[in-house]
């Protein structure tokens, strides 16, 4: 279910922080990579040259997109689900099916949170070429900027999509012991 994005409520507080900071990110990671691409795209076309680092740095920028965005995906109800079933439920009964379901996702999102960080860790030595050839280009030596902020992402998106998770769950508990029925979608109501 896609909860409107006037719909969502503003929070205050560390929640709100949270969500100002994750919009913000989204903004300027997307205003990088298009300012990139134009430039590559200019150097391409009218300097027959091409920026070597632009199509690495764009992927890195996406990656760190697509796992640092996913928790708010979720929260906004943007993510794909098949949600006839659930329609179909008293409140209590999808609260069940929901907290059914979610949990072996947890599991999952723990076990990437894990491993990922094991992963990154492992790789740490290793550094990105496209900033060290940036630098080189302007500096005149490199900054070593490890991979491990590359690959550090899988765990702190999937820590995140799990926080999210949770805090759904809560919310909707909330909702139900209040004798009030939760949101359908998986979004977070208000906080």
């Amino acid at each position: 279910m896609k909860v409107d994005a006037e719909a969502t409520p503003r929070t205050s507080g560390p929640i709100g922080w949270y969500f100002s900071a994750i919009r913000f990110l989204a903004g300027t990671s997307m205003l990088v990579i298009l300012g990139v691409m134009v430039a590559q795209v200019i150097a391409r076309y009218i300097f027959n040259a091409s920026l070597i680092w632009a199509e690495e740095l764009c992927r890195y920028l996406l990656i760190w997109q697509t796992f640092l965005f996913i928790g708010m995906a979720y929260h906004r109800g943007e993510l794909v689900a098949v949600d006839i079933v659930p329609a179909l439920l008293r409140p209590t009964a999808r609260f069940v099916l929901k907290f059914l379901v979610t949990i072996p996702i947890l599991v999952f999102l723990y076990l990437m949170t894990v491993n990922g960080w094991l992963y990154s860790t492992r790789f740490s030595g290793q550094v990105v070429p496209a900033v060290d050839f940036i630098a080189m280009s302007l500096l005149g030596h490199g900054v070593g900027l490890s991979i491990f902020y590359v690959y550090v992402s899988v765990a702190v998106g999937c820590g995140l999509l799990a926080l999210h998770m949770i805090g759904s769950l809560i919310v909707d508990a909330r909702e139900l012991l209040a004798g009030r029925a939760p949101a359908q979608g998986m979004d977070l109501p208000k906080v």
